[in-house]
Parts: structure tokens; C-alpha cells; sequence
């Protein structure tokens, strides 16, 4: 189905959520029409704050909103969809446009089956109805359950359209930039060539397919690296409790922008903890480069002055590969609650990989690998 008739037959003028691969035609659709104008689209950093934008716009207007997502964010929905949104509550109609991850008998990642399995049975104990858009869906087939569903959400009942891969087309293609020269590549080997044996934790998405092939690589094996395969905005918390109890060894938290922003919280918790062994960086390319491209609240927030006052040590941003490799050899051969953010390009290589190892062989190596450090 072309993303315009969708859009149309939804009959929304604002958006708010958090991008999605599946969802690509939609985000790109969005941009195009409305950019991030925030009174028509709000890329959240979360997929509570997006149903809480919703929650907040039909307040003002008495209208419906969408908020769009992958399935793994519905977590982060339950809170608001159950205690704000839910009729036994506010009674605060929004309309949930959810990509399919993990769809029962499709080929995908690890940490998209079991959520896939349990996406509409969620949507179910949430007392959400919803309707399955495939590529085979038609526009009347769409307009059919949207008259269905306009007399739910009118009594404040909340619905919702799960969205299988490939169901959604756009002609046009978003190509998303910015203006910085590092990649991901460069400066996930600079950890690499610094940290020694160190372990590191890496967020979700592309740096930790980048890590696992620059092991490949050298030979190294994968025992030093936890690969925070899914579970996005937790891996500086991972991270942190490793730190805790192993003091004398230094452990590194390699985040993303999108990742550190969906959690902020958890920088509060790690600068409240203190580590003297941790290190954190965060990778900013002021996008959702892993599904899509679209732009994060990275390209607003000053995540080193954020830092800063959270009760980091040490706090610095970098752009340049030389300012980078000084700043990453001084950490690591420091002490203290450390923090860079080095500034990056949007892309990857196009032959770019993803790990060979189960999660459970990598958790299982890596423990190994604490445990004799």
C-alpha cells in the first residue's frame, strides 16, 4: 500500500513515535511533508514520551494522534498506554502504527523473535483492538477498519495497526546527512586499539555488528564484548553494574545517540554511582542511522553538558581523529568516571555484517572473560 493512502485513511495531523525500519516508508513520508515541525511530527526519544505527546495533543485539540514504532518499544508504551491513555483511566484515544519485527514465520534476529511472538498478544492484554496491514491490504480493505474503529476512538478507546515488512511503499527515498567526516568504524577501532582487554558493552544497532567484524578481523575472538543486541538505551546501565563489581578494571560503555537519549535517566544513576573504571562514549550521528536514518534529539541536546552535571569526572565532545585518539589514550589510561562524545557521519559500509555467535554464546564468553579478569 503507498504510505499516502495510508496516511490519508488514518486522517491524523500529527505524529509523534520513534523510527522504524519496517516503517521506513512512514518516517521518510513524514520528513518530506512536515520535517520535524513539532506541531505535526515529533520524533520521541522513547515510545512512552510519544504516547504521552499523544495524550497531550488530543487534550488541546480533542483530536487523534499517531504513534508510530517498532514492536520492541511497545514495553516502553505499557506504562502510559495502561495508567494515562487506557478508557479506565483518561480514556485518551491515540492510534498505535506498529512495525512487525520478528512476525511468526519470518527469518529475523535474535532479539526480535520472542517479541515478535508476543506483539499483538501485548496489544491484546493492553485492551488495544488491531488490524494487521500486510502488502497485500487494500486501501478499501484500511478504510473498512478505520470505520470501524472511529467510533472506538471517539469514546476514548485506543487502536492500533501492526505493520508487516514490505507492507508500506514510497517512491522516495530519504537520504539523511550531517556535516562530520569520523565513521562509526574509525572510532569503534580506536576503542578497540586502547582498551586492550578490557571489557566493553556496546549498544544495539550498528556499532555492535562494527565491533564483532573488527574482532573477526584481528582474530581476537568476541569474549572481550558484550553485544547489546537489542534492549536499546540500557547498555550504559549494563555496563555501569559491571563496573561496580569489578573496581580495579576498567570497563567501557560504547552508546549511540539515540540509544543514550531513549534512557537519559541512566546517565543520573551512573554519575550518582560514581565509578572510578568507566568509561562512556557515545557515538553521535544525530540519527536513527540503524532504521533509516531520521533525525534524534542529538542534534539539539548537549549530551557533554548533560554529562557534566550528572557528576561525570570527566566531559569532552569531539569531531577530529586526532582530538579523538589523544582523548580516548588519556581515558584509558586514566581513573575516574570518564564521558566523550565524538561526533560522527551517518552511513556504514554496505557489506557490513551482523554477528555469527548466539547472544547466549556471547554471554556465555564474556562471563568467562570477567570472571578471570
Amino acid at each position: 500500500m503507498k504510505v499516502q493512502d495510508f496516511v490519508g485513511l488514518l486522517g491524523a495531523d500529527f505524529y509523534a513515535g520513534v523510527p522504524d525500519s519496517l516503517l521506513k516508508p512512514l518516517g521518510d513520508y513524514l520528513m518530506d511533508t512536515y520535517g520535524t515541525d513539532p506541531h505535526h511530527h515529533i520524533i520521541a526519544v522513547n515510545e512512552g514520551n510519544a504516547a504521552a505527546l499523544a495524550a497531550g495533543y488530543h487534550l488541546a485539540t480533542g483530536k487523534t494522534a499517531v504513534v508510530y514504532m517498532q514492536n520492541s518499544g511497545e514495553g516502553n508504551a505499557v506504562n502510559p498506554m495502561a495508567s494515562l491513555l487506557h478508557p479506565k483511566v483518561y480514556g485518551i484515544p491515540a492510534i498505535f502504527v506498529i512495525g512487525w519485527r520478528g512476525e511468526p514465520g519470518q527469518k529475523d534476529e535474535p532479539q526480535h523473535i520472542f517479541q515478535g511472538e508476543i506483539t499483538t498478544r501485548l496489544l491484546e492484554v493492553m485492551d488495544v483492538p488491531f488490524f494487521v496491514v500486510g502488502d497485500e491490504t487494500s486501501p478499501s480493505a484500511l478504510e473498512e477498519k478505520m470505520a470501524e474503529f472511529r467510533p472506538l476512538l471517539e469514546k476514548g478507546q485506543s487502536v492500533a495497526f501492526v505493520v508487516r515488512q514490505g507492507a508500506l511503499t514510497y517512491e522516495k527515498k530519504g537520504v539523511y546527512h550531517n556535516p562530520y567526516a569520523l565513521t562509526r568504524e574509525e572510532i569503534i577501532e580506536a576503542i578497540a586499539d586502547v582498551s586492550g582487554d578490557a571489557p566493553i558493552v556496546s549498544t544495539t544497532g550498528k556499532a555492535s555488528r562494527e565491533l564483532f567484524e573488527l574482532r573477526e578481523r584481528r582474530g581476537m575472538g568476541h569474549a572481550r564484548d558484550f553485544l547489546t543486541v537489542g534492549s536499546m538505551g540500557h547498555s550504559a546501565s549494563l555496563a555501569l553494574s559491571i563496573a561496580l563489581q569489578k573496581p580495579r578494571q576498567t570497563v567501557w560503555a560504547v552508546d549511540g545517540d539515540g540509544a543514550a537519549l531513549m534512557h537519559l535517566g541512566a546517565m543520573a544513576v551512573i554519575g550518582q554511582a560514581k565509578p572510578e573504571n568507566f568509561i562512556h562514549v557515545v557515538v553521535n550521528n544525530e540519527a536513527h542511522e540503524s532504521v533509516g536514518g531520521l533525525p534524534t534529539g542529538g542534534t539539539k541536546a548537549d549530551l557533554t553538558a548533560i554529562a557534566r552535571a550528572c557528576g561525570y569526572d570527566r566531559a569532552a565532545c569531539v569531531t577530529a581523529r586526532s582530538e579523538m585518539k589523544e582523548r580516548l589514550a588519556e581515558y584509558a589510561a586514566g581513573r575516574g568516571l570518564r564521558f566523550l562524545e565524538v561526533k560522527c557521519a551517518i552511513g556504514a559500509r554496505s557489506d557490513l555484517g551482523r554477528p555469527t555467535t548466539s547472544p547466549r554464546e556471547n554471554k556465555a564468553a564474556f562471563m568467562a572473560h570477567l570472571a578471570a579478569l
